[in-house]
């Protein structure tokens, strides 16, 4: 099974698309100490989620067009 396969990384992309997470929510929430579960960076490096700093409020992760289709294509998009 490919990263892009892989159910958990289709949740956490649906999780981030349903709104923007802060960075912090993100990573209390899909923090693991498993190295075999690495959900997080691996859809950051398939390009996924990215962080971006919004002044006043701080990090936040959002979806990107790649996440999206990802989505659609999974059939995951609302």
């Amino acid at each position: 099974m490919s990263d892009a396969e892989n159910p958990l990384v289709l949740d956490f992309v649906e999780w981030i698309a349903r709104e923007p997470r802060a960075y912090s929510e993100v990573i209390g929430t899909w923090k693991t100490s498993c190295p075999r579960l690495t959900i997080w960076e691996d859809a950051t490096d398939l390009g996924y989620v990215a962080r971006e700093t919004i002044a006043g409020f701080g990090m936040i992760v959002t979806v990107t067009e790649a996440g999206e289709k990802l989505l659609r294509a999974n059939g995951r998009m609302f």
